[in-house]
C-alpha cells in the first residue's frame, strides 16, 4: 500500500473543490506554487502551527502513490521532509475526508491516521 498524506482545509474550500472535481489549492498553496501536505506524523504539528483555533476544517487523506512525479518531498521545519504537490489534486487520489473539529482545549481532534 502506498503512503497516505494529509491536507487540512477549510470545509467550504473543500466543498468547492468537490463540486469542481479538482482541488487547485488553498490561498497559501497558490501563493507558494504547490499544495502543502503532511505525513501522519506531521499533521498535528501542522494544525497547531497553521490552523490554531480554526473551526470548520476537514482532514483529507490522499494516496501519495496516485500523484506521480508531481509529488515531491522537500525539507521544511528543521529539515523534516514534507510532501508538496506541484499540480492540482485530483479527487481520484482522495482516500477519505473527515471533520477536524476543535476539542474543549482548543486543539484539533484527529481521527486515527495511517502512514
Amino acid at each position: 500500500m502506498t503512503p497516505t498524506i494529509y491536507k487540512i482545509s477549510p470545509r467550504v474550500a473543500w466543498q468547492q473543490a468537490e463540486s469542481a472535481g479538482i482541488f487547485t489549492g488553498a490561498p497559501v498553496d497558490l501563493a507558494d506554487g504547490f499544495i502543502h501536505f503532511s505525513t501522519a506524523e506531521q499533521a498535528r504539528e501542522t494544525a497547531a502551527k497553521h490552523f490554531v483555533g480554526a473551526a470548520d476544517l476537514v482532514l483529507i487523506a490522499v494516496d501519495a502513490g496516485a500523484l506521480g512525479a508531481a509529488l515531491t518531498w522537500e525539507p521544511s521545519r528543521g529539515g523534516a521532509l514534507f510532501p508538496h504537490l506541484y499540480a492540482d489534486l485530483p479527487m481520484s487520489a482522495v482516500r477519505w475526508v473527515k471533520p477536524l473539529p476543535l476539542g474543549a482545549d482548543g486543539t484539533h481532534l484527529f481521527p486515527a491516521l495511517e502512514d
